[in-house]
């Protein structure tokens, strides 16, 4: 499990190594977008998307692998490869059924909200960011934004693909300097939605037969 949620990290949470704080060159018409962006999806009480997850190298994606997103605020439960991760405010739950283990740990200030907020905040820092116009990407015609790092950080450039008018993140890829590559294709958007309080709560009871480490 440990492995998994690793690769998980390396590419969905994809801007999140950046710690440079140099000149930075962002593009007036980029910022807005994103800004905008941000501001929407801030705005709501939760929101739920279906996505696919692509690896590979090379600019080739060789794997791929469905998911579902919830978050409310600052919550929020994640489900990939068989696994499944849960923020319930205070600490992080990583749940393996292959496995039957449980791994709980609390955040050490670090951690970075799996989140489409992620991939239009971080441009902030340290990373250049350019308009490149418009692209059709899964059947939406995306405005096309990338991210490129200031200062060396393992990432080579970021993709940001989104619809503008629903103020909405419709792909992500990031090219990192070992040549491989994440992507996530995002779908099935849903917001505002009537969510039970404890679908972001860790039910012990469920993993009576599992092995729970606390770190």
């Amino acid at each position: 499990m440990k492995n998994t949620w690793s690769k998980i990290s390396l590419g969905i949470l994809i801007v999140a190594a950046s710690a440079s704080f140099s000149a930075q060159k962002i593009d007036a018409k980029a910022k807005t977008i994103l800004d905008a962006i941000s501001t929407q999806y801030k705005s709501k009480n939760n929101v739920y998307f279906k996505f696919v997850y692509g690896t590979g190298n090379s600019k080739k994606i060789t794997r791929t692998e469905p998911g579902i997103f919830y978050s409310a605020k600052d919550k929020y439960k994640l489900k990939i490869m068989g696994t499944e991760q849960i923020f319930d405010g205070k600490k992080l739950y990583n749940i393996s059924a292959e496995d039957q283990e449980v791994t709980v740990a609390k955040p050490t200030g670090n951690e970075q909200m799996f989140s489409p907020l992620n991939y239009i905040e971080e441009y902030k820092k340290g990373y250049n960011v350019k308009y490149m116009g418009k692209l059709m990407v899964n059947g939406v015609n995306s405005d096309f934004i990338k991210l490129t790092p200031t200062s060396k950080n393992g990432i080579q450039e970021v993709n940001l693909f989104v619809n503008a008018a629903k103020k909405q993140i419709v792909k992500v890829e990031q090219f990192s300097t070992d040549k491989s590559v994440s992507v996530i294709a995002i779908s099935d958007y849903k917001e505002n939605q009537n969510l039970s309080s404890a679908l972001f709560n860790f039910d012990k009871d469920q993993y009576k037969n599992y092995l729970v480490t606390e770190l």
